[in-house]
């Protein structure tokens, strides 16, 4: 495994140069992306001529990165797992997060797989293909940025962007083995990111390690005028948080999160983790957060609102696919969407439009927006208690490809622990601790959670660190 802490010190010392690294992760995509599934396309071509010219003296110079098929990036395709962006669509922009990476001296090199508009826990929501995990190609890699985590446990790239909306990025992180963090609502811009739930979706990192989230997050973070929601807050120096003590800290173990469902094995393992931090003097302090179980509930009547006013805008008149078995301008729009968008899409869709309803906005809308309020005010209750909170990050290990065709509320339930954040708008990120067995022969990876007050992203960093570390 090399990391991308590992590849710019190879880099600047000159054992290896910037067209060589994206040669040789290359040919690893090359040998090994047809079983995994993980990337929808590869820009070597632009990728090596921008490699002869990488300025090593910028933060990520010269250091490839994947990003998630639905984070625009001037010229090359962003088809988010649709049919209806497959054909002909190339981002008109970079994304905030795009330029930010480039200033920064960093190659892009492939767009990784993802569930459809990242509506899904699983990356077989893809229309495109399915996604398999690295650790064991019978289960999944989790979703909706399932090739972004996959891309980087198989150490094809060596980090990549992915986005979260309820646990997009930690659950995949989780269940192949890698760190993948969710910042604060606001910190990093969601400008030209394709907008799922539009007061719920973060970009963030997926890397080897936690020192390499700081170092991607350091890059992509700060305000941005093109966003409405970015905050114009400052940015600290997130390598100063590593390695640095936990004595003191006040970590707070929810016993919702450690209550019926959560696999022994997992469980074990988790806390595990968080006596490594109290034998590094923090401090283990049970907390009750009685509305965890409203989360999933709150969640799945927000998400699938916004949505289906984010996803009006695909109607096969502006970009993207258009029927051409239409009659007429509606059935245009009718025949461009019951084409393009796949079961799971649609599904959110109808469910975001019902709940919009005259009749049932107040019933369902506005009533969940108030439970939505009273999780971030228990959230703040609990941080006044402590610092920060440690949970499993999934309940179970990744399960078997396919159990959840007939019944997409069991992934739906396998989100309760990373939601919360979402809703919250706190910072999270998911470590490995461990590996279980999965009872037919392989081991798998387990993911710890932490979880910080809003825009103390530094701490999350500094607790994950010192449990990396231990």
């Amino acid at each position: 495994m090399t990391t991308l802490s590992q590849a710019r010190a190879a880099l600047q010392s000159g054992e290896t140069d910037s067209p060589s690294l994206v040669a040789d992760l290359v040919a690893r995509m090359e040998a090994k992306n047809e079983s995994i599934g993980a990337l929808l396309s590869l820009n070597t071509e632009q990728a090596l001529a921008d490699a002869a010219n990488a300025d090593l003296s910028k933060p990520l110079g010269g250091i490839p990165i994947v990003l998630k098929d639905n984070i625009n990036a001037l010229g090359q395709p962003c088809t988010c797992g649709s049919r209806f962006l497959q054909s002909g669509y190339t981002a008109p922009y970079d994304a905030t997060v795009t330029r930010k990476l480039r200033e920064a001296g960093a190659i892009l090199l492939g767009r990784a797989n993802m569930d459809e508009f990242a509506m899904g826990s699983a990356t077989e929501n893809s229309a495109l293909g399915k996604t398999v995990n690295p650790h064991d190609p019978s289960r999944i890699p989790g979703g909706s940025s399932g090739g972004s985590a996959a891309v980087v446990a198989s150490e094809m790239a060596l980090a990549s962007l992915g986005s979260d909306t309820g646990g997009s990025i930690r659950q995949p992180a989780a269940f192949c083995g890698i760190v993948g963090m969710k910042p604060s609502y606001g910190r990093v811009s969601r400008y030209g990111l394709v907008a799922f739930a539009s007061s719920l979706d973060q970009i963030g990192p997926l890397t080897h390690t936690v020192e390499d989230a700081a170092t991607l997050l350091q890059v992509i973070s700060g305000h941005d005028p093109l966003d409405s929601t970015s905050l114009d807050e400052p940015v600290p120096d997130f390598s100063e948080s590593l390695g640095k003590s936990v004595k003191g800290l006040r970590i707070g173990l929810p016993k919702q999160y450690f209550a019926e469902g959560l696999d022994p094995e997992i469980e074990k393992l988790v806390r595990a983790a968080a006596a490594r931090l109290e034998d590094q003097g923090a401090e283990l302090v049970d907390i009750d957060l009685p509305l965890t179980d409203a989360a999933v509930a709150t969640y799945y009547i927000l998400a699938p609102a916004e949505a289906s006013s984010n996803l009006s805008r695909f109607d096969g008149i502006r970009y993207g696919r258009r029927s051409e078995n239409a009659t007429d301008i509606i059935d245009t729009y009718r025949k461009s969407r019951e084409e393009g968008f796949g079961p799971e899409v649609k599904r959110r869709i109808l469910l975001g439009t019902y709940v919009l309803s005259s009749g049932y906005y107040d019933a369902y809308y506005t009533r969940a927006q108030k439970v939505r309020t009273l999780i971030q005010q228990e959230f703040a209750s609990a941080f006044a208690q402590v610092d920060a909170i440690l949970t499993p990050t999934t309940p179970t290990p990744p399960r078997k490809i396919g159990v959840a065709d007939e019944d997409p509320l069991q992934d739906y339930l396998a989100d309760v622990y990373t939601i919360s954040a979402n809703l919250a708008g706190l910072p999270a990120i998911s470590l490995p601790c461990g590996e279980m067995d999965s009872g037919d022969g392989t081991r798998l990876p387990v993911g710890v959670q932490i979880m910080a007050p809003h825009l103390r992203d530094d701490l999350v960093l500094q607790v994950a660190s010192a449990i990396e570390q231990s």
